[in-house]
């Protein structure tokens, strides 16, 4: 069987399935990911060496070859327009080739399609700051970021400039204009990209990932003066994500990034993907709002109060992610084990349930 048929025959089963992920490895068959649960395709044969360098002549252009053989691991994008396009990444273990695919479909849903809460839609039109998508991997960040986008996309006539490793959803201009950056094939890195924004003409900027200080303070800055940027963060809560970012700088630039964020913060949106009582996956969140209470307590260093602003401001649009997961589960959307496993508090929720 040919690598393109391999290739053709696997994207079949995960779209069949309904699959997010496909993990391919030597010495073992395919596995796919549904609903959150990993499924081993045991009816299907187990791949060897072969089939895996087949499909990375696929996958991998020149240069991310050159970035697998120097670094044993890489990133890259691989699209196809009957399905939409795959996110993988390919590394060695145990001196054995890996590759894991995600899927991310080619439409773009709403806000209400995927059962997220409609107050995102106003962090969509504002005109600037800096707003964060967070959560563990594999937690919808991506699929809400680009929802928001297409919000802008939709309604603005602006300039869009998205920066990703790789790039995930395509997005047609409809109202605005849309430039997609992938980094190694555009750009060399986020830094450099966000760097170039300020001589783009730009409005508003996605950047894929928030991987170290210089993209943190380069995508503050854009936000302070006049840009509306949206990123990611692989932190769990608000309140966790801003002492990562801050926590990223050293001890002498930690208190410029305090005021700095203090100031051009527009919220913080948490979110799990938790398996549904029905089938598939509905997210509970958090969403942090910086108002003057949370403002004041970045800039003196009180971080650990946030979770208790957001438990106490519901009526500003606040939303706690304990009563989200109480909800979910009173409207037998998913099961009190669930919800327990995936509270950051259960022991608050548990007076809620």
């Amino acid at each position: 069987m040919s690598s393109q048929t391999l290739l053709q025959h696997l994207i079949e089963i995960v779209v069949k399935e309904g699959a997010s992920d496909l993990h391919l490895a030597e010495g073992r068959p395919p596995v796919i990911r549904v609903s959150g649960f990993l499924i081993p395709l045991v009816k299907e044969p187990i791949l060897n060496k072969d089939d895996l360098q087949g499909l990375l002549d696929v996958f991998l252009s020149p240069t991310n070859k050159k970035e697998f053989e120097d670094f044993k691991e890489v990133n890259f994008g691989y699209g196809r327009k009957d399905v939409g396009r795959f996110r993988g990444n390919a590394f060695i273990g145990l001196g054995k080739l890996n590759i894991a695919l995600r899927l991310i479909p080619s439409d773009i849903r709403s806000f209400a399609e995927l059962n997220l809460p409609p107050i995102l839609e106003t962090f969509a039109k504002r005109q600037q700051g800096f707003f964060l998508v967070v959560g563990p991997a594999g937690q919808g960040k991506s699929t809400t970021l680009a929802t928001m986008i297409d919000v802008i996309n939709s309604e603005r006539l602006e300039h869009i400039i998205t920066i990703e490793d790789p790039i995930e959803y395509i997005f047609e201009p409809k109202k605005a204009i849309i430039d997609q950056r992938e980094i190694k094939t555009d750009t060399p890195d986020f830094h450099t990209a966000l760097w170039g924004v300020f001589r783009q003409d730009a409005d508003v900027i996605m950047v894929g990932e928030m991987r170290d200080p210089e993209t943190v303070s380069t995508a503050v800055t854009a936000a302070e003066t006049g840009h509306l940027i949206f990123s990611t963060l692989h932190t769990n809560t608000a309140a966790q994500s801003v002492d990562r970012i801050i926590d990223s700088f050293a001890a002498e630039g930690q208190d410029q990034i305090r005021i700095q964020l203090s100031g051009s913060l527009l919220g913080i949106f948490s979110q799990r993907l938790i398996p549904r009582i029905s089938g598939g996956l509905i997210p509970a969140y958090e969403l942090l709002i910086n108002n003057n209470a949370v403002s004041n307590l970045i800039r003196e260093k009180r971080t650990q109060e946030i979770a208790s602003v957001i438990e106490t401001s519901s009526e500003e649009g606040m939303i706690d992610l304990n009563r989200s997961l109480a909800k979910l589960v009173k409207d037998g959307e998913i099961t009190a084990e669930n919800a327990f496993l995936y509270s950051t508090n259960p022991r608050v929720l548990e007076r809620m349930i």
